[in-house]
């Protein structure tokens, strides 16, 4: 049994760097190789794409890569785990096996799936589930019949299965992200899926390596300190079997990895600290200790976790109308007076009352609240959208924007894009499922046509919905006490942060460059002084989660994203430039609290 292993991540979304796996499988020794494909909305896409060609369903980025890369698996007998396989893992699995035939290769390929539940909906809400919206509360049945994908989120226990039937390759479809490395841990080691602890490891583990480089230099707030950009090092976890782990990536690659990169990717896309839930068990990012422990080298460990929960969460999209967007180039003097006369000419020119419209001025700080947006700019695109269920009017609204280039003011030009093209809305609805109702299916096959199918079933061991609450003791941080004279700076002076979306709230959070610095935000940076720095932009409540262990708040902005995903039509509808805003929040804090920061 192994004391340690090396897990590298080569995608964290489907478009990701086609390059990445050759990379990792080039850079160094690794044992696994794990790639994320499924966005919330990726299920419903191709399920459009298998409409179209049954045969079809899943994320060819994967194939392409395996061109190049399987001669290199093969021969560093490296195991690839990814989530590929979208809503036809077993239609890839076989693409996957005939490509390595073409090829002359022996391998033996597991592919997971019936995390797919939306042939089963009606019979499973007339059992009893009631499907109601995580985010929301609204009832199921008025969108029922509109579903277009239904998945269950896996966790790690049937890739084990795949791994224990010694699959070099495994496909699955909606397995959580963190799932896909925790089980090559529970494989080599002999985790307990019991052990809490462990999971919370695993889980973290894959937190921070589930987004491809954003853990190693990508998106960082202090972007001048990476060394270079250019051939980005993908983030590597070296597990040990205590459930200890070191973050770090290949030698003579881009990127960075420091206690800010994991940090700031530890925080991504985080709801309550206390209450991560995966399937596999619930981590308690509350206990992590980040410290450095070399050049691109750092250390995590003390984490705790509690038993997993008795509802898998379910990922549903269904059609929700029709929205359409368009821009054009507008230049010259007095850009915002001449924008909005255009703007007028043009909403009225359309004559429709539409459910939701948007008009942005990308360039001159639409997508910042109101607080820091400003500037003079020479040029901005002036950019509308609209989202209505009536189609005639989205295509009313399309042919209307060409038209206002020889008819309005000077200084416009038409977008690249040309006429606006409406697009069918995929709205995103979460909802919880009792575990007993998902059967997962393991089935592995290898190029001598050997085939083999199991199931796993997930009884209910305690009470349906009983929240997992922490044990362990935490020490809170007291507000520091400051005196002396005061200076007016930039929050990002004193502090780094990372924002994510998860429906339609964002979440931000936000890291002291210090710990005095962190003293300072507990007391100051509160929910409130954030609600209103977001006012015209963030509709909904803030609340806030303190993170002593990390020296860190986390802040939730409910009703901040146009509704999220698809549906939004905001520039930034990830809410991925949010922390960048409110980094520009002007505050003034004791200037002693500036001394040694960099």
């Amino acid at each position: 049994m192994k004391k340690k292993i090396r897990i590298g991540n080569a995608g964290g979304y489907w478009g990701d760097d086609l390059d990445a796996l050759r990379r990792q499988l080039t850079g160094g020794s690794l044992d696994y190789v794990t790639m994320d494909f499924l966005a919330e909305i990726t299920m419903s896409i191709l399920r459009k794409q298998q409409l179209k060609n049954p045969a079809l369903g899943y994320a060819g980025d994967f194939l392409t890569q395996l061109e190049t890369c399987l001669p290199l698996i093969v021969e560093r007998n490296v195991k690839v785990i990814n989530n590929a396989g979208g809503i036809n893992p077993v239609g890839l699995g076989r693409e996957i096996l005939a490509l390595a035939r073409k090829m002359g290769f022996d391998l033996k390929v597991g592919v997971v799936y019936g995390d797919d539940i939306s042939g089963r909906l009606y019979e499973l809400t007339a059992a009893g589930e009631k499907f109601t919206n995580m985010e929301t509360g609204e009832d199921f049945t008025d969108i029922r019949r509109r579903i277009t994908s239904a998945n269950a989120y896996l966790g790690a226990e049937p890739v084990v299965a795949a791994l224990d039937a010694g699959c070099q390759i495994i496909v699955t479809g909606r397995v959580t992200d963190t799932g896909l490395t925790l089980a090559p841990m529970i494989h080599e080691f002999g985790w307990a899926m019991d052990d809490w602890d462990k999971m919370a490891a695993g889980i973290i583990a894959g937190h921070v390596i589930e987004c491809g480089a954003q853990a190693s230099g990508g998106n960082i707030t202090d972007w001048h300190e990476v060394p270079s950009f250019h051939n980005m090092g993908y983030p590597i976890i070296e597990m040990h079997r205590s459930g200890e782990f070191y973050v770090t990536k290949h030698k003579r690659t881009g990127g960075m990895v420091s206690e800010k990169s994991v940090k700031e990717q530890v925080v991504y896309e985080m709801g309550d600290p206390a209450q991560y839930i995966s399937p596999d068990g619930v981590a308690f990012f509350d206990t992590i200790k980040v410290a450095e422990a070399g050049r691109d080298r750092v250390k995590i460990s003390g984490i705790r976790g509690g038993p997993a929960p008795e509802m898998f969460k379910v990922s549903m999209a269904y059609d929700d109308g029709w929205k359409a967007e368009g821009e054009i180039l507008v230049c010259g003097p007095e850009i915002e007076k001449k924008a909005a006369a255009v703007a007028e000419v043009f909403w009225e020119k359309v004559g429709h009352e539409f459910e939701k419209t948007s008009t942005a001025l990308v360039g001159a700080g639409s997508i910042w609240p109101d607080a820091v947006a400003g500037g003079r700019p020479n040029e901005i695109y002036l950019r509308f959208g609209v989202r209505d269920h009536d189609l005639a009017k989205i295509n009313d609204f399309s042919k209307a924007l060409p038209a206002l280039i020889l008819a309005g003011p000077s200084g416009m030009a038409v977008s690249t894009q040309g006429r606006p093209r409406p697009r069918q809305v995929v709205a995103y609805w979460p909802a919880l499922m009792r575990r007993d109702g998902v059967t997962a299916k393991i089935l592995t096959f290898d190029t001598d046509c050997t085939e083999e199918f199991r199931e796993i079933h997930f009884p209910i061991r305690g009470e349906v919905g009983e929240p997992v609450i922490s044990d362990e003791p935490r020490v809170r941080r007291k507000p520091g006490k400051f005196s002396g004279p005061l200076k007016e700076v930039q929050l990002r002076k004193i502090c780094y942060a990372r924002s994510g979306d998860k429906g339609d709230t964002c979440n931000i959070g936000v890291l002291a460059r210090s710990p005095r610095v962190f003293e300072w935000m507990v007391s100051k940076l509160t929910a409130k002084v954030v609600k209103k720095f977001f006012t015209g932009r963030v509709f909904g409540k803030v609340t806030r989660y303190e993170l002593d262990n990390l020296e860190g708040l986390n802040f939730l902005l409910e009703q901040s994203l146009g509704g999220g995903g698809t549906t939004s039509l905001l520039v930034d509808p990830q809410g991925k430039t949010m922390s960048q805003a409110l980094l520009e929040m002007k505050v003034k804090v004791p200037a002693s609290l500036l001394r040694g920061l960099k």
